[in-house]
């Protein structure tokens, strides 16, 4: 998926949450086979192989997390698309001279991109993407499916505090060590060994999306590695966005949604959401919150 776990839950024996721990990796393994668009092998792989060429038949799950990935771009009018596949192609991101492709090459991509060009078939668990050179990435949500998953299986072997992080996007339940809320905090985007301000997780999940590690500066304007799925563009006015929810999967892909629709439009967007808040950090390191998010404040 693209990224590092870590895992951590509180038990009264070492053994015992040893055995815990181990269920978690393998859990999230066995997830990785069946999702990484890097495995040739994956389910996703070949969907993706036999792109505008065939019907793939896939496990149940896998069909269910489209669906779902369907239902969070229709709700977050397409700024969420896991076909950006063919856009992402286009950019390299690793803080060099950088050139943007041509008009042409983008707008060929574009043809490519769309949520709906995805055909679902949840009774006979079979997936087709309807145009040749289409890619589906589940890298915008793939990582928080995997955290609740884990999350799910020791809350039902009655593990009474656990956390799972997945490269910074954080659920967890229960208490920690000192019986308290766990808390993560939310990095500044310029130095992530700072944090700016914590969050208390009750029953909840925090993913960020930022450009801490892959940005460009081109004519004077710092573009993030998220692609705006709408007009095919690298985002920029926006250096990270962090999602609280009951959902790591849920935050993880509105993370990426907000990112590509700007401040206002993710903001007004988000406070129509239940239990979903949301703070974004613009390019001024100014800092925008939701309605009724509680936090405290570290350093600014």
């Amino acid at each position: 998926m693209g990224c590092s776990f870590e895992l951590g839950l509180i038990a009264s024996d070492a053994a015992i949450a040893n055995q815990y721990l181990e269920q978690g990796i393998r859990e999230i393994q066995r997830i990785e086979n069946l999702l990484s668009e890097f495995k040739p092998d994956s389910q996703i792989s070949i969907i993706n192989q036999h792109a505008g060429e065939a019907t793939v038949h896939v496990d149940n799950e896998v069909v269910q997390l489209l669906h779902r990935s369907q239902k969070i771009s229709s709700i977050s009018n397409g700024y969420f698309d896991i076909t950006v596949g063919p856009l992402k192609k286009l950019f390299r991101f690793k803080n060099e001279a950088f050139v943007f492709p041509a008009k042409h090459s983008i707008a060929k991509a574009l043809k490519k991109v769309g949520y709906r060009k995805i055909s679902i078939d949840p009774e006979t668990n079979s997936v087709k993407l309807n145009s040749k050179g289409m890619h589906i990435s589940l890298a915008a949500i793939g990582k928080g499916y995997a955290a609740d998953v884990v999350r799910k299986m020791w809350k039902e072997n009655n593990v009474i505090g656990g956390y799972i992080d997945a490269s910074g996007d954080l659920t967890a339940f229960g208490h920690d060590e000192k019986g308290e809320p766990w808390k993560i905090g939310i990095a500044n985007p310029d130095n992530r060994n700072e944090t700016l301000l914590t969050i208390p997780l009750h029953e909840a999940s925090v993913a960020t999306s930022g450009d801490y590690e892959q940005h460009f500066i081109h004519n004077g304007s710092r573009y993030s590695h998220n692609i705006n799925p709408k007009d095919g563009k690298p985002i920029k006015g926006i250096k990270s966005v962090s999602i609280v929810s009951p959902s790591a999967e849920l935050s993880d892909a509105l993370a990426t949604a907000v990112y590509a629709m700007g401040i206002d439009k993710g903001l007004s967007f988000l406070n129509q959401l239940p239990k979903t808040h949301g703070i974004i950090i613009d390019d001024q390191n100014k800092i925008f919150f939701t309605k009724q998010l509680h936090y405290e404040a570290v350093s600014i």
